[in-house]
This record gives structure tokens, C-alpha cells and sequence, in this order.
């Protein structure tokens, strides 16, 4: 979430920012609140300063009727006390709410728009999209005839955006995990499996909604935990509540995870088969930086994600993501759209990674500070990418390397651990 000053210092900024991000947050009622709430905070103080003063003093009081006079008054004060402790309570747990339902800052070359329409195309990747001397398919109707993807038998077992990945299929997962992490670890980053649940003021913390109409998560019932949207969420809360030294950052973390959304209301020609599921596997970077260090991570998360994409030989678009269309922690993402030639009439580009810088807004909620000096500290910056989620990197390899006689070819940079060139008609 802002800093509460700033946001009570600079209304007008945050409520247009606000408004550019298409977030309905009365950031007026809010500094009004926080006013209020500065107020009653200083009078309960000072109401607890005096009934402590008369405390102290019950025991120098010349005689009893002194010393029953400063029970009374005593009494009045602690009464008084209550009374606007209540008061304060309740300014500030409608001033925290409305806080934390403010977006954050938007970069100031980040597009101005609504929606994803209004993204802004930056680069594209090293292959063009193929053209084909035949009618491409979907990769439903390729992973059907391969028996690489029962769609059905998943909706049996656990409803409907579940799947059961089958054969080569299931090398091809793995290997993307491989492929993934090994990049990652050449580059320094330290890799690690995180767990599939998270308590729930961790998903507050990294800006997910654990509860409520609007949330994408799945709540574990008779408990505070939640499972995980993506493994930014436990990779965010593992150094939650941490003083880092200075010299330790960048810290860069990639995480294997499974990753649980109920993908509300995305029913559509877009969300066939493995593009909206509410189970798949997730490789995600993940950074701590000083704040002078975050738009150079940012960007250095963006080209890994070229790297892998370009290293698979599937052409891509890079977009600069519209104020409107960001999540509330992000101050600036970068979306990595794949050419999906079984999508649409003539093939369409699809999401298929993003990276985001999130600066201080995850770190000030979880916690997570850096020491400035020999008594200073400040707050780190986030951020997080996408390095491959496979149920969209499966759809993007099916349909970008399949042949016409039905078989798909294995990317060269997977097929030694799938351990075949080409997936053949059985």
C-alpha cells in the first residue's frame, strides 16, 4: 500500500491516479478519516498522559477524601480514555481499509487506457509467426489427437478448467520447469519449490483478495489460509517482517509452483482449454532491490523472458501495460504475448507472461525493510515475473510446431530432457 502521509498530502495525485487506473476509492473520505484519526490518536494519549499522572499520584494524597477525589477523577479519565479509543478505533479501521484498496502509482510512460486495448507495443521477439501450407489447428484438437490432454476426464474428477496433461505431454511440463530453471540459475538466481498454501494476510500483503465477491482465490475453509494464485504471493511473504543488510540486495529468487485461480466470469472463445484453467504449474522470478535498483530489474526480468521465449523459437510481442488494465501492486508491467496460430480465424497473440515492478507497495505491507545506515532502515522494492507458466507456454509450443500430418515437433531446447524430436500420431 502508499505511505498514509503521502496519500493524506496528496490527494488530488492519488484519486487521479486512481481514477487513470479505473480504481472507485474516495481518497477525499479517506484523508478526511485520517485527519480524524490523527486527532483522536493525540487525544487518547494525551487523555492516558493525565491518568497516569493521577495514578501516580493517589499514594501523595494528605488524606482520604484527597485520595478518593483522585480515584474519581481517575476513573473519569480512564472512562474518557475508552470512550475515544473507540472512536479511534473505528476511524482507523475505515481509514486502513480504504488505504489499502488504493492502487499504486503509476509509471509515467506507463499507457493511458480503460483496458489491455489501450497496451502499448514495445518489441517484438527474434521469429515470425509461421506461415502455413495448411489450415493450423487449436491446441485442444492437437492434444486431443496426440492423447496429450483429456479435458474431460478432468471436469469428471474436479470440474470443469481442470485437466489431466498425459504422455509426451507431461515431459514436455517437466522440461519447461528445466529449461526454466536452469536459465534462471545461471543467472543467480537462487531456486526453490514454495508451498500451494499461504496464509491469508500473506495474499493481503502481496495485494491479493483472499475473500469476497471480487476474489480469484480459493479460500481453504476453517482456516486462515488460501491457495496460491502464484508463487509471487509466498515468494513476497518469505522474508515478510525482515531488516535486510544493503549489501544483500538484489536478492533473486525463482519459485516452482502450482498456482489456484477460480478465473470468475472468463468463460469465452479465448478461455478454451489450457488458457484460463484454475490449476497449472508456475516458474516465477522474484526480487528484492533497493529502490534505485528496481526499473533496471524490471527491465532485466522483461529480456529473461524474451530469452526463454525466443529460446523455444516462439514469436512474441512485448506490451506496455495500460494504467487501466495493471494490477493494484504494480507500478509498471510489461506483458509477453505469444503468437497462437490456432486462436481465431487467422491466429491472435495471447498473454502468456508479465513482470511487474511493484516498488515499495508489497514491501511496506509485508514489512520488509533494508538497513540505511547504522540505525536508519528503509523499504525494499518487489518484483516479480512470469518466467514460464506451462499450461499457455503447452498451447504456444502445440500450435507454433505442428505439422501437417498431425505430429508436433519438440522445441530443440527441450528435446533432450523430453527425450524425442517429434510427438507422432499414435
Amino acid at each position: 500500500m502508499l505511505d498514509r502521509r503521502f496519500v493524506a498530502d496528496n490527494i488530488d495525485l492519488v484519486q487521479e491516479n486512481c481514477r487513470r487506473r479505473g480504481a472507485n476509492v474516495d481518497v477525499h473520505r479517506f484523508a478526511d478519516l485520517e485527519a480524524k484519526r490523527r486527532e483522536k490518536q493525540a487525544e487518547v494519549e494525551e487523555l492516558n498522559r493525565k491518568a497516569n499522572e493521577v495514578s501516580k499520584s493517589i499514594g501523595k494524597a494528605k488524606d482520604d477524601v484527597e485520595r478518593e477525589a483522585r480515584k474519581t477523577e481517575g476513573r473519569t479519565l480512564r472512562e474518557r480514555t475508552a470512550a475515544a479509543q473507540v472512536e479511534l478505533d473505528h476511524f482507523s479501521t475505515e481509514a486502513d481499509a480504504l488505504l489499502k484498496s488504493i492502487p499504486n502509482l503509476s509509471h509515467p510512460e506507463a499507457p493511458l487506457g480503460a483496458d489491455d486495448q489501450a497496451n502499448l507495443e514495445v518489441r517484438r521477439g527474434q521469429h515470425e509467426p509461421r506461415k502455413f501450407d495448411f489450415k493450423p489447428l487449436d491446441h485442444v484438437t492437437i492434444a486431443e489427437r496426440l492423447q496429450l490432454l483429456d479435458l474431460e476426464a478432468g471436469a469428471k474428477v474436479a470440474g470443469h478448467g481442470f485437466y489431466f496433461l498425459k504422455n509426451e505431454a507431461v515431459l514436455l511440463e517437466l522440461a519447461l520447469q528445466r529449461y526454466a530453471v536452469d536459465l534462471l540459475m545461471q543467472e543467480g538466481f537462487s531456486p526453490t519449490i514454495t508451498p500451494d498454501m499461504a496464509r491469508n494476510d500473506i495474499l493481503q500483503g502481496t495485494g491479493y483478495i483472499p475473500r469476497g465477491p471480487e476474489t480469484q482465490i480459493y479460500s481453504i475453509a476453517d482456516s486462515d489460509l488460501s491457495l496460491v494464485a502464484t508463487a509471487e504471493i509466498t515468494l513476497g511473504g518469505l522474508l515478510s517482517g525482515e531488516i535486510l543488510e544493503a549489501d544483500q540486495l538484489p536478492i533473486k529468487l525463482c519459485g516452482i509452483s502450482h498456482c489456484y485461480r477460480t478465473e470468475a466470469g472468463a468463460h469465452g472463445r479465448t478461455s478454451r482449454g489450457l488458457y484460463r484453467v484454475h490449476q497449472f504449474t508456475k516458474v516465477e522470478m522474484f526480487a528484492f532491490t533497493r529502490p534505485d535498483q528496481s526499473d533496471a530489474m524490471l527491465d532485466y526480468f522483461c529480456e529473461l523472458e524474451c530469452q526463454i521465449f525466443d529460446g523455444l523459437g516462439i514469436p512474441f510481442r512485448v506490451v506496455d501495460t495500460a494504467t487501466g488494465d495493471l494490477g493494484g501492486p504494480a507500478y509498471r508491467k510489461f506483458d509477453l504475448e505469444a503468437w497462437m496460430p490456432g486462436r481465431g480465424e487467422a491466429g491472435e497473440y495471447g498473454e502468456v507472461t508479465s513482470t511487474s515492478n511493484c516498488t515499495d507497495y508489497q514491501a511496506r505491507r509485508l514489512s520488509i525493510r533494508y538497513r540505511t545506515g547504522e540505525k536508519g532502515t528503509a523499504l525494499v522494492h518487489t518484483l516479480n515475473g512470469t518466467a514460464v507458466a506451462i499450461s499457455r507456454a503447452l498451447i504456444a509450443i502445440l500450435e507454433n510446431y505442428q505439422q501437417a500430418d498431425g505430429s508436433v515437433v519438440v522445441p530443440d531446447a527441450l528435446a533432450p530432457w523430453v527425450g524425442k524430436n517429434r510427438i507422432a500420431p499414435r
